[in-house]
C-alpha cells in the first residue's frame, strides 16, 4: 500500500499566508493538507483567554467564504484537505463556540475529519457528554470529530504528568462511551511518548486498533512536547510505521511538526516544506 501524506499548514502560514502555504504542500509533494484553524481566536495562555477582535478572516462573519476559497485553490493544486484542527483548549467556554465554527469550515473545506482536543480539565464521563453533545451537530454536516490524546504538566515537580486521554485505557473509555462511528481517533505520536503522560506510540496504536483514524506525526526528545521535524530528536519511527501497517492503518499520515519552520524565513519557507515533505516520505517508504 502507498500511504498518503498530509501536513499542518500554520506554521507555512504564519510566513506566507494559507493560500501559498497550500500550494507550496502541494509542489513538495503531500497528498493534503491539515486545515489549522487555531487563527479563528488565538490563545494568551498568560492571560487565560484571548482576543474576539483580531482581523484573520476566520474569525470573521465571512469564515465559510474563506474556507471555500482555500478548497478552490487546493483544487487547481491538484490536493485535498484530509483533515482539520479545531481551536483550544476546549476547557476555554469562549472557545466553544469556534470550534463549532471549524467543523462547519471543515466541511467547506472538504476535510473528512475535524480534530477536536478533550478538556483535559474534565473527567472521562464529562468528555463523553462533550463529544457527544458536539457530534449531534458535526453529522449535519458530515464530519467526523478526532479525539487527540494530550499530555499534561505536574508544576509542582515540573515534569509531565497523565490528562484527559493521554494513556490507552482512558482514550478507549472516552470512544467506546460516545460508541458513535463519527468519533474516532487522532494518535498524535509526540504526545503518546512522553513518559508518565502516554503509553508509547506503539502501544497506543495497538489498542486503539480500528479506532485510529488520524495522525499526528513529528518528533521529539520523549520529555518536551517538541513538535520538531521526524528523525531530528528521539522518536524511533522504524516501530511506529510497523504498528500502523500491522494494524492495517489506511488513513493519511499527517505532520504536526509545526516547530520547524519557525526559524525559517518567509523566503525559505519552501525549503522548510519540502524538508517536512522529505522526512515523511521516509516513514511511507518504512510502511
Amino acid at each position: 500500500m502507498n500511504m498518503k501524506i498530509s501536513t499542518e499548514i500554520s506554521s507555512a502560514a504564519y510566513k506566507v499566508g494559507e493560500e501559498r502555504a497550500i500550494e507550496y504542500v502541494a509542489k513538495a509533494g503531500f497528498d493534503a493538507y491539515d486545515f489549522s484553524m487555531f487563527d479563528m481566536c488565538p490563545f494568551d495562555w498568560g492571560r487565560g483567554d484571548f482576543a474576539e477582535h483580531f482581523g484573520h478572516p476566520l474569525a470573521g462573519s465571512d469564515y465559510l467564504s474563506f474556507a471555500r476559497r482555500l478548497k478552490k485553490v487546493a483544487d487547481d493544486c491538484g490536493i485535498i484537505c484530509n483533515q482539520s484542527h479545531a481551536p483550544f483548549p476546549t476547557w476555554c467556554e469562549k472557545i466553544e463556540k469556534y470550534i463549532y465554527r471549524a467543523i462547519e469550515c471543515t466541511a467547506e473545506a472538504g476535510g473528512e475529519i475535524c480534530i477536536v482536543h478533550p478538556d483535559t480539565r474534565l473527567s472521562t464521563g464529562e468528555n463523553i457528554e462533550l463529544y457527544s453533545r458536539m457530534l449531534e451537530f458535526a453529522k449535519d454536516v458530515g464530519v467526523k470529530i478526532a479525539c487527540e490524546n494530550m499530555w499534561g504538566w505536574d508544576f509542582q515537580n515540573n515534569c509531565p504528568c497523565p490528562a484527559s486521554c493521554s494513556k490507552s485505557e482512558d482514550f478507549l473509555a472516552v470512544l467506546n462511551g460516545v460508541g458513535d462511528p463519527y468519533l474516532v481517533a487522532c494518535l498524535d505520536i509526540g504526545h503518546a511518548e512522553i513518559p508518565g503522560s502516554g503509553d508509547g506510540a506503539v502501544n497506543m496504536i495497538y489498542a486503539l486498533g480500528d479506532h485510529l483514524k488520524a495522525l499526528h506525526i513529528h518528533d521529539t526528545d520523549r520529555y518536551h512536547d517538541s513538535h520538531q521535524i521526524p528523525f531530528s530528536m528521539n522518536i524511533d519511527f522504524f516501530f511506529v510505521a510497523k504498528a500502523l501497517k500491522n494494524i492495517g492503518y489506511s488513513g493519511y499520515l499527517t505532520l504536526e511538526a509545526d516547530s520547524y519552520l519557525s526559524h525559517f524565513s518567509p523566503e525559505d519557507t519552501y525549503k522548510g516544506v519540502c524538508d517536512l515533505a522529505a522526512s515523511v516520505k521516509r516513514i511511507a517508504d518504512m510502511f
